[in-house]
């Protein structure tokens, strides 16, 4: 029999980014893998960087004193040689105010924001609710500026002080190109919001789907910085997907693949908001569940009342054990078994983490739930995939979007010079 899923705590721990090293690291540069082995492990002395990165002392010394001087890492004290004894060796960590970025999530219900330095520590962090129904790119780039606005006000930074903006949006994106091909949140489709947020604000803008702004706070911040290959799965107002493979995030040939949420599961079905039938998100998602809401309980709600009303209602008659509202969400997580075993079936990820608002459902990661996944996937020889619920905050999203920003303004810095 399969075992529920592990419910985890994610707590901050020393550093940030990922342990492991990746095929993208051997096109970074030895100055930039340097200052990556120090912000991942929040402190190290010279020689723990010749011993990780296989690096002479003198090559170490000269990278970390360019460092240095450029105003990206600091001297400090370590550890003593022996256990109360000698005098402390000196380490290095990241000067935490040598840049500073926002990482943005924007979402049907509300908008977070957080501003991070440069060893990802969190500086301000901001939220609000957000327009109801979709809208022209404008009006989102209008909300968008609130919240820059807002969180720079909170932190008492200015906009000379953000080098990069990373934005996570749902639905289907072109992150080379910063176009949104697709979104829930957008009137339009193809839409250019890099140019459009080059032409209002006077920092780089680094785009992304919600849910690799989600997996990269995971593989930056969480359980995944130190595991090679595995995937994470939203359920919210939407279903989305994001896939590490190793030690870093994988979007597909054209950036713009993982989008479980709209494979089909069945022909001619419910109808998504995307306009196809039959997506996987069109049985599992807010608005799936709070569509049969009403009939199911026979009561009308208000037009006022939040999808988050109307799915706390549910749950609540589910778990009290009423028939209909109980089928609702044993029929969603029928859909998410299948789902699951499709992500396992064809990436064998090491690991799965569910996450997102509706994993405070336990409908969704109930032991048939497991076992019904592990039924519908080709098992021999295969090692049962792991099944892990996180109980990150909506804040972690943002993070995530710090995350690229992080990265990308990393590379624009440090990158470039002493390719190894």
């Amino acid at each position: 029999m399969h075992k529920a899923a592990t419910r985890v705590q994610s707590a901050d721990t020393e550093g940030c980014g990922p342990l492991l090293p990746s095929a993208r690291e051997t096109a970074q540069s030895l100055r930039q893998q340097v200052f990556e082995h120090v912000r991942g492990a929040g402190r190290a002395a010279r020689a723990d960087i010749t011993a990780a990165l296989d690096i002479s002392a003198g090559s170490a010394t000269t990278l970390t004193a360019e460092l240095i001087a450029s105003g990206y890492l600091r001297e400090v004290e370590g550890t003593p040689r022996e256990a109360g004894r000698g005098r402390p060796r000196v380490s290095l960590e990241v000067v935490p105010e040598a840049a500073f970025v926002i990482g943005i999530k924007l979402a049907f219900n509300r908008h977070t924001a957080v501003l991070s330095d440069f060893a990802g520590n969190v500086v301000a962090d901001v939220d609000f609710p957000s327009t109801d129904g979709r809208r022209e790119m404008t009006q989102l780039l209008d909300e968008t500026e609130e919240l820059i606005a807002r969180l720079l006000a909170r932190s008492g930074k200015t906009r000379s002080d953000v080098r990069g903006v990373g934005v996570g949006l749902p639905g289907i994106i072109d992150h080379a190109r910063g176009i949104v091909a697709w979104s829930s949140l957008l009137l339009s489709r193809e839409v250019d919001m890099a140019a459009a947020f080059d032409a209002r604000f006077d920092f780089p803008l680094f785009l992304d789907n919600d849910a690799n702004m989600l997996t990269l706070a995971e593989l930056w911040f969480g359980q995944g910085r130190d595991m090679a290959d595995f995937a994470v799965v939203t359920i919210e107002s939407g279903v989305g997907m994001g896939l590490v493979l190793g030690n870093q995030l994988y979007r597909g040939a054209n950036g713009m693949g993982l989008e479980i949420g709209h494979t089909k599961v069945q022909l001619d079905g419910a109808l998504c908001r995307c306009g196809q039938r039959g997506c996987l998100e069109a049985y599992i998602a807010d608005y799936a569940l709070t569509r049969e809401a009403a009939t199911a309980l026979d009561h009308r709600f208000h037009p006022s009342d939040s999808p988050e009303t109307v799915l706390n209602t549910l749950f609540q008659k589910a778990k009290s054990g009423h028939t209909s509202a109980e089928t609702i969400f044993r029929r969603a997580a029928r859909f998410l078994s299948l789902g699951l075993s499709n992500v396992v079936q064809l990436f064998d990820p090491a690991l799965i983490i569910l996450s997102g608002e509706r994993m405070q459902y336990d409908y969704f990661y109930a032991r048939n739930v497991l076992d019904e996944m592990q039924k519908m996937t080709l098992n021999e020889g295969r090692q049962p995939c792991k099944v892990a619920i996180n109980a990150w905050g909506d804040l972690v999203w943002a993070r995530g979007a710090s995350a690229l920003a992080l990265s990308q303004v990393t590379e624009a810095l440090i990158g470039g010079e002493g390719r190894s």
